[in-house]
């Protein structure tokens, strides 16, 4: 038995979800706030969808903050860039959005037994096959990481950021220049446009 949250958008693939999970004698919820039924569950199994840039960083911030809980990620999108930053980001498992009930089912259970369950092509791409080259993927960001880079897109100043983060200023272009190096870039500039491209921030 194992303790599993559902999240997704939609309420009739949640509901699907969970009587299928359930059926396996999982405990299965659906919590409005996720993050507080992580800390409450520390070994326990997240699937979770991938549309919006909300649910990137929660899988983020779980994985960063809660790195026993397991993660299988859903996403709509094919492409195999956006599984390997599911796994880079921290989750066990990937599978299509319309993976069949039973499917999830297996890899619910994979993930609460320490095994990963992915895409061939999220294999390859991760493996430096074919189309690797071009994923050119960073670490996975933390939630506060993201903060710094959503604060510096909407033109705060590095000062600013450094008051609102609790840091002295020195130690802030320290910390971001680390960011930087860790999304292979150079410059705040530089560190804005990989962030877009990668979706790691909203373009608007």
């Amino acid at each position: 038995m194992v303790d599993v949250a559902v999240v997704d958008p939609l309420p009739v693939f949640r509901a699907g979800a969970a009587a299928t999970l359930a059926a396996a004698a999982h405990v299965v919820e659906q919590p409005s706030d996720l993050l507080a039924w992580a800390r409450e569950h520390p070994t326990s199994v997240l699937v979770l969808t991938l549309g919006s840039e909300r649910d990137w960083s929660l899988l983020t911030t779980v994985t960063y903050r809660y790195a026993a809980v397991a993660v299988v990620a859903l996403t709509s999108d094919p492409i195999p860039a956006v599984g390997v930053r599911a796994v880079w980001a921290g989750a066990r498992c990937v599978l299509p959005r319309s993976t069949s009930l039973e499917a999830l089912r297996q890899a619910v259970q994979a993930a609460a037994d320490g095994v990963s369950i992915l895409p061939a092509e999220v294999l390859r791409a991760l493996g430096g096959h074919e189309g690797a080259e071009s994923l050119n993927m960073p670490r996975p960001l933390s939630e506060e990481q993201l903060s710094w880079l959503r604060a510096l897109a909407r033109g705060s100043t590095v000062t600013r950021l450094a008051s609102l983060a609790g840091y002295s200023e020195r130690a802030m272009y320290r910390l971001l220049r680390s960011l930087y190096a860790q999304l292979g870039v150079r410059s705040r500039t530089e560190a804005l446009i990989r962030a877009q491209s990668l979706g790691l921030i909203d373009p608007r």
